[in-house]
């Protein structure tokens, strides 16, 4: 089960970023990078960075902590800056916090060090299966810290979910994932049919619920379409799992976009 934290001190804000994520101290005197939910990319980011987040976790991906953050609205009181200030009034409640890495640097593909072939490979098909478009040589999303490869922001992941249709709740599950060609680790990627394996031996309808089940009600209840936030959990864990089945084609596409980039 997710922690649940309460922000006492807003820190400073990092300017990049759709969800305009904030540093803030918490009541347990740790540090997080918290998503925010009234950012203009709205709840839906959230969702995807809890639940692609822990489903790498549980593949054995360095993900930092995902913890639940309570805000008040009067720590937007200390930011002087509208266009940072508006976002944290609006977010008050729950919201997502990763777990502050001091000291990490993000990851550059030329500069190095490489990654190993094995979590390179089980990172690409990962980021194919959960549709992540945001892991580019442009934007790695990745850190060396402690010696270590972590994975950060999810919140481009399942991007079907901002045009859900709940009559057709597994579109989109069948995708092969042609951006996976962007992806900044393929070159390392040498053997993506034994991390099809390790995804396959791992994850299932019951990770997919003990996961979903964490998606506070909150973020699902400002969107239409779905009866209740049940039924909307119910509907993700069909995706996952529909998406379990599609994995060899996905596979597919991740091992023919290799074979064309090294």
């Amino acid at each position: 089960m997710l922690r649940r934290v309460r922000a006492n001190r807003y820190v400073m804000p990092f300017r990049e970023g759709g969800s305009v994520p904030a540093l803030v101290e918490a009541d347990d005197l740790g540090l997080y990078v918290v998503k925010l939910r009234g950012a203009g990319q709205g709840a839906r980011a959230l969702v995807a960075e809890l639940v692609a987040g822990e489903l790498a976790r549980r593949l054995g991906l360095h993900v930092p902590e995902i913890v639940l953050v309570t805000l008040d609205r009067e720590l937007a009181a200390s930011e002087p800056d509208p266009e940072l200030c508006l976002p944290l009034e609006a977010s008050a409640g729950l919201n997502l916090g990763l777990d502050y890495l001091p000291g990490s640097i993000a990851f550059d593909p030329i500069v190095g060090p490489p990654p190993d072939p094995v979590t390179a490979a089980l990172t690409v098909l990962f980021d194919a299966f959960v549709t992540n478009v945001d892991r580019t040589a442009r934007n790695t999303n990745l850190l060396w810290w402690h010696g270590r490869l972590w994975l950060i922001d999810h919140g481009a992941s399942l991007y079907f979910h901002h045009a859900w249709d709940p009559a057709a709740p597994l579109e989109g599950s069948d995708d092969p994932f042609v951006e996976v060609r962007h992806h900044v680790l393929l070159p390392w990627a040498a053997n993506l049919s034994q991390a099809a394996e390790h995804l396959v031996g791992t994850l299932g309808c019951g990770v997919f619920e003990t996961v979903v089940s964490e998606i506070p009600a909150t973020w699902l209840e400002s969107h239409s379409g779905f009866a209740s936030a049940d039924r909307e959990r119910d509907a993700y864990v069909q995706w996952l799992h529909a998406r379990l089945t599609a994995l060899p084609v996905v596979l597919e596409e991740a091992e023919r976009a290799r074979a064309l980039s090294v």
